[in-house]
């Protein structure tokens, strides 16, 4: 059997990775901030790699590190699960969580029951009011946001990389001002979500017609109203190409080929202590596992 690395060590280094800090981990494990570090550097060691990059007064995972929490936090976490079992301490647990009303239907819902059959004592107050960041630890334990980046203050991780689409029914391709190539976006009315209002300037300097003006534009708070109306024939919605793969309209097409990247991402963000919550960190980890 291939020897393994201290079970102190590997539980200090997702610490730390989740907390961000060494102090804050070394408070988390009841241990001194040298004897911590000393567990660190003995799984680099072991490893024959560093894992973190040092900062002031913080520690940033690198890409072996990035590699190396998403294969052992899982089983980590599991290892604890099977121990509370057997103990018998399997108290409810509960995730206060903020969510995007489209994310959540697209993208959550439908694979919550994998979730719930891994961790049958497990549910999920879902709350869809704006502001969620300033609500972290205050009534919310983790959200779900989409935005350019998450304040460094909080623990934030990207769920996926995402390109912008111009999404709009089949019938715009037709009638007497069809569109087919971005120019005819002037005669059309653009469909915006205030919370991406720039995904339509990023969208057309990076198709090379930064003058180009659409007939009007139409501001929506809801993703899932904007694309009910792109389906309707009403305009051409500047959402995120997992929106239109997401919904399964089959009356709603990617009306251009351009792969235009977008600032706009979804992210996973909590306060950095929130990590040592087991609940929220049995959502983060199966989520990164199971929906990105």
């Amino acid at each position: 059997m291939r020897r393994l690395p201290p079970l102190t060590a590997v539980e200090a280094f997702v610490q730390v990775a989740r907390l961000g800090s060494v102090k804050a981990a070394a408070e988390e494990l009841a241990l001194s901030s040298p004897a911590l570090s000393r567990r660190i550097q003995a799984l680099e060691r072991f490893v024959a790699r560093p894992l973190f990059e040092r900062r002031h007064q913080a520690m940033i995972l690198n890409g072996d590190g990035e590699l190396l929490l998403a294969r052992v936090a899982p089983a980590l976490d599991a290892l604890a699960v099977a121990i509370d079992t057997t103990t018998g301490e399997t108290d409810l647990l509960r995730l206060r969580l903020n969510v995007p009303p489209l994310f959540a239907s697209q993208r959550l819902i439908g694979k919550l029951p994998s979730l719930r059959a891994k961790h049958p004592t497990f549910h999920i107050d879902l709350d869809t009011q704006p502001h969620p960041l300033a609500r972290l630890g205050e009534g919310l334990d983790a959200a779900i946001i989409i935005a350019r980046d998450i304040d460094p203050q909080f623990y934030s991780r990207k769920i996926a990389r995402s390109r912008i689409a111009a999404i709009g029914s089949q019938q715009l391709r037709e009638g007497d001002h069809p569109i087919n190539r971005p120019a005819d976006i002037a005669n059309a009315t653009i469909l915006v979500h205030r919370d991406m209002s720039e995904l339509f300037n990023i969208w057309r300097e990076a198709v090379g017609a930064p003058d180009l003006e659409p007939a009007a534009i139409d501001h929506f708070d809801s993703g899932q109203l904007i694309l009910d109306a792109a389906a309707q024939g009403l305009g051409v919605a500047f959402m995120l190409d997992e929106h239109v793969e997401g919904s399964r309209d089959a009356r709603l097409i990617n009306l251009f080929e351009y792969e235009v990247d977008s600032s706009y991402s979804y992210w996973f963000a909590s306060r950095r202590a929130a990590l040592s919550n087991r609940a929220v960190r049995i959502f983060h980890d199966w989520m990164f596992e199971a929906i990105v």
